[in-house]
């Protein structure tokens, strides 16, 4: 299913879903009752998000501190939030959602298949992947070739002359 045909059904059809159980509850159990329960899990999703939050930020901080990737842990996280916000969002469904989010066993499955799944980009410290212009060269890189293959390790491209292009060591960088 393309992703945005699944989006537009999720845009029109969750409140669809979610006013067809309204309106199934609100018969069983009464209108008051009924906006009650929906107040009642809006106040436990921030009760939650408070408690299970702090619990993984310090589990974050003491893996930090063991120099580990918390990798896991940071979408746990996410997944706190998300389901803090589905308890938020008025309506039965959303909250059915959100509650099996907060259910940790379950959390941690889903956040280890989304790092298993995740493609991680890693930077060195103080590199830069921006284009600066035409003829500069990055001093960081190793592979001194421009696009047209010319070598700019101080050579020209027939080897003997020497190249004078334009070099930016990053020393006049503004923030």
């Amino acid at each position: 299913m393309p992703i945005g045909l699944f989006i537009l059904l999720a845009i029109i059809g969750l409140p669809l879903l979610e006013i067809l159980v309204f309106v199934e509850v609100g018969s069983e159990i009464g209108a008051v009752p009924t906006v009650l329960l929906t107040i009642a899990t809006a106040v436990a999703g921030s009760l939650m998000l408070r408690l299970q939050g702090l619990s993984l930020l310090r589990r974050v901080r003491s893996e930090m501190d063991r120099g580990q990737v918390p990798g896991e842990d940071i979408m746990q996280g996410a997944l706190i939030v998300v389901a803090s916000v589905l308890l938020l969002i008025p309506g039965f469904v959303t909250d059915a959602l959100g509650l099996l989010l907060f259910v940790p066993p379950l959390r941690a499955a889903i956040a280890r298949i989304m790092v298993r799944n995740a493609k991680v980009t890693v930077v060195k410290a103080g590199a830069r992947r921006q284009s600066r212009g035409e003829g500069v060269v990055d001093l960081d890189r190793d592979d001194w070739a421009d696009l047209d293959g010319n070598d700019r390790s101080g050579r020209g491209p027939d080897g003997s002359t020497p190249w004078r292009g334009q070099i930016d060591d990053g020393r006049n960088d503004r923030p």
